[in-house]
């Protein structure tokens, strides 16, 4: 891909957008702009980028006329935007039009239509892993104990139970103890699903994260880092099982530290036959 004069980075919440800022960087893109959303992004994204613009979550024309002024030829969407503020949305003309255009709403059918949006500004959108293709993770044993017989059975068991709720557009994370489904991930997000799963399971349960069946990487893509550790300590899970090649680990040396501290494996599941995959345009 060519590196691009400008990149926009349409920035979530988490640590996402920022390591997204520095990869980028190191790639050699020497412009990088970021839309930024109250209550959402993160200020430490501020001396990363070359120029940063912040709105509400739901100001779409705002965020178009902030994409076209800055000379942006490609985006990326880093990071989520947190479930209360998209139940606290107040769009803007822009998105009113938008959303009223589509039969369904949901995740998948609202970011195509601001990718469509952002097309027709002549600005390219990516897949969300580039740049850190380094950061996707490996099959098998990444960090943390070697599994049990029981465990390597009801990871298994969660990547298949994942990938049905993911098809059906509920969730992508489920959390499983002894070939029993403890929790499926829906509105919630994924440490909200982990401590659910957590206190059913009272100890010893595995989480299992994993990406839909045809999934537009550009929108979302899988991942853990270290706050997905953290809550799944607290709620006392004991492994934590991942697609490889398709989930994003973010802060890698501190992920596998908190690995070893906590003793909870960081196992990557190879995806299975015909699954997408992220690429490149």
């Amino acid at each position: 891909m060519t590196t691009p004069s400008t990149l926009a980075i349409i920035a979530g919440n988490g640590a996402y957008p920022l390591a997204m800022a520095r990869c980028a960087r190191a790639a050699g893109v020497p412009a990088i702009v970021a839309a930024a959303f109250e209550n959402e992004t993160s200020r430490e994204l501020i001396p990363l980028v070359d120029q940063i613009e912040w709105m509400r979550v739901g100001q779409l024309g705002r965020m178009l006329k902030f994409l076209k002024n800055s000379g942006a030829t490609h985006a990326v969407m880093s990071g989520q935007i947190h479930p209360k503020n998209l139940f606290d949305l107040r769009p803007d003309l822009k998105a009113l039009v938008l959303l009223g255009k589509l039969r369904a709403r949901n995740a998948e059918s609202i970011f195509s239509a601001i990718a469509e949006e952002v097309g027709k500004l002549g600005v390219t959108l990516l897949p969300a892993t580039t740049y850190m293709e380094e950061f996707l993770a490996q099959p098998g044993l990444i960090g943390g104990p070697k599994l049990s017989r029981r465990e390597e059975q009801d990871v298994a068991y969660g990547f298949h139970i994942a990938k049905e709720t993911s098809r059906l557009d509920i969730g992508q994370t489920v959390v499983v103890k002894a070939g029993t489904v403890l929790a499926v991930e829906a509105f919630e997000g994924t440490n909200a699903t982990i401590q659910r799963g957590g206190e059913l399971g009272r100890k010893d349960a595995v989480m299992v994260k994993v990406s839909k069946p045809r999934q537009d990487f550009r929108f979302d893509v899988p991942v853990v880092g270290p706050l997905t550790l953290e809550a799944a300590h607290k709620a006392r899970i004991r492994v934590i099982g991942v697609e490889a090649g398709c989930t994003l680990l973010l802060e890698p040396e501190r992920l596998l530290a908190l690995a070893r501290q906590h003793s909870i494996s960081l196992f990557g599941l190879s995806p299975e036959p015909n699954a997408s995959a992220p690429s490149s345009p």
